[in-house]
């Protein structure tokens, strides 16, 4: 399961030994496209910065995108608005605008490729119309040169829709290979392969514990710290209760004939998003959807089935090439958290909760945590805030959101009970023998795997992914391998080994 991003790709040694120096001005943590832009911008600026990737750069978020590089947002825009007003999406809309023009202008002035392309939030029936159209009117109240269109060249149901021109879409990879270069020759460091366990005031600087993958520690020290993780990996400001983890797959197809051209997602479900994107050998189709909550999809190889399905139906001949899926954090008042982990805490900052939009938001994200950082200001950054007045309008749905957690932790340790005689599933689950010794056992091309259930992190009940074959905490988003290898936090922590 592989990205088409990511295949195919030279891997480079990965460096992970200790600092020389005793303390760098900051250290970001997570090499994706918010990390990354923003270690460059502070590397500019002439600080010390050592950016620390659990696994590989891109191999998140970034690495597994669709890469749309999209100011029109699916209704992302229309829920802000109707939450928060005209206000705060039109600097939603600003922050994202510049983290737009950045990017493409970095891609150009480095040759790295990008296609302009119009993009459209489509209704696939008469009941996405009136969802379709919400979102038109958003754009346009918040400035944008959105108009509505009834028609356009798709092979797919096409009932009306927003379009905006001139969006943009990419390879994410060669702009983290460019900044990655940057980087090193402005005498930054990325660190590969190494995971941070703690970040502990330590008086005069930040203390992190790390391990590396060959299970070696040591301590890095910092001045400032910046978690472009995701989810950010330490619990302080309770970022785990203010998101809901989703995930949602992407397959590409070599297809017959012309390829379809413009930027397309539904405004009505099942979300449907399509792209195409060149290659070296020819255009691919890219499709995606079937999200879920993480750990509470029923069945997700059906979902993802049903979505090949679809591509395969609507473009007649299609054959698949790739398959993979990416992890995405929805935050409870639809606006990203971006700014200290605390309030008036100026030593550890965040950027989470770009909602699957985090080409243009991790960008914006980098802008505003660089300028704070340096002692600049960016007008439009209060729609971005971690800590802000208007999370008040999102007290109504976290309450919700952690109501469903807690009942999910309470069904994950009850529900094995009932499955006691069953100690083999025929593929993954959990399963219990005497009263509450649980297993979370698997079948992968015929080795089994058992281990511990709990989650490291906050002790929920892991769940099964039958199409991804991973292990994911219902909770909060963590998510680990057959044989309980960590691949996605908040966890910083393997699952344990069965008793």
């Amino acid at each position: 399961m592989t990205s088409l991003w990511l295949a195919d790709r030279v891997e480079r040694p990965l460096t992970h030994d200790p600092l020389e120096s005793d303390t760098a001005d900051v250290v970001v943590v997570g090499a994706g496209i918010t990390g990354l832009i923003t270690a460059v911008l502070l590397a500019r600026a002439g600080k010390r910065v050592v950016v620390i990737e659990a696994y590989t750069a891109g191999a998140g978020a970034t690495g597994n995108t669709t890469a749309k590089i999209s100011l029109l947002q699916g209704t992302k825009l229309s829920r802000i608005l109707g939450k928060h007003g005209p206000e705060i999406a039109k600097q939603y809309v600003q922050g994202n605008l510049e983290g737009q023009q950045w990017l493409i202008g970095h891609c150009e002035a480095n040759g790295i490729p990008v296609q302009h392309e119009d993009a459209f939030t489509y209704a696939q029936s008469e009941e996405g119309v009136p969802s379709a159209r919400d979102e038109l009117e958003a754009c346009q109240t918040a400035g944008l040169d959105a108009e509505w269109v009834t028609e356009a060249d798709v092979p797919f149901p096409f009932h009306g829709g927003a379009r905006l021109p001139n969006q943009a879409q990419f390879d994410p990879m060669p702009l983290l290979d460019n900044l990655i270069d940057e980087l090193h020759a402005r005498d930054g460091r990325l660190l590969e392969g190494i995971r941070v366990h703690q970040v502990a005031d330590d008086g005069d600087a930040l203390k992190l514990h790390v391990r590396t993958d060959g299970a070696s520690e040591f301590d890095i020290r910092a001045h400032r710290c910046v978690l472009a993780t995701g989810i950010p990996i330490l619990d302080r400001g309770g970022f785990f209760a203010r998101l809901t983890p989703h995930r949602s797959y992407c397959m590409a197809f070599r297809v017959p004939g012309n390829m379809t051209r413009g930027i397309y997602i539904s405004a009505d479900s099942p979300t449907r998003s399509v792209r195409y994107a060149p290659t070296v050998n020819g255009d691919r189709l890219i499709v995606g959807g079937a999200g879920h909550l993480v750990g509470r999809g029923s069945n997700a190889s059906m979902s993802v089935q049903e979505l090949a399905s679809w591509a395969k139906v609507h473009w007649p001949g299609a054959i698949q090439t790739h398959y993979w899926s990416a992890q995405d954090y929805a935050p409870v008042d639809e606006l990203p958290y971006v700014g200290p982990i605390l309030p008036g805490h100026d030593k550890i900052y965040v950027a989470t909760g770009f909602d699957k939009w985090g080409m243009t938001n991790g960008a914006a994200a980098a802008l505003a945590l660089s300028s704070t950082m340096l002692g600049g200001r960016m007008d439009w950054a209060a729609a971005f805030a971690s800590w802000s007045p208007h999370e008040l309008s999102g007290i109504p749905a976290a309450m919700r959101v952690n109501l469903e957690v807690a009942l999910n932790l309470a069904k994950g340790w009850i529900a094995p009970v009932a499955r006691m005689g069953n100690r083999s599933p025929d593929d993954g689950g959990v399963v219990s023998g005497p009263p509450w010794h649980m297993e979370a056992c698997s079948v992968i091309d015929g080795v089994e795997h058992r281990v511990s259930p709990v989650c490291p992190h906050l002790g929920g009940i892991v769940n099964w992914n039958d199409s991804d074959e991973t292990w994911e905490c219902p909770l909060h988003g963590s998510r680990f391998a057959p044989d309980g290898t960590l691949l996605e936090g908040p966890a910083t922590r393997n699952l344990t080994a069965a008793d």
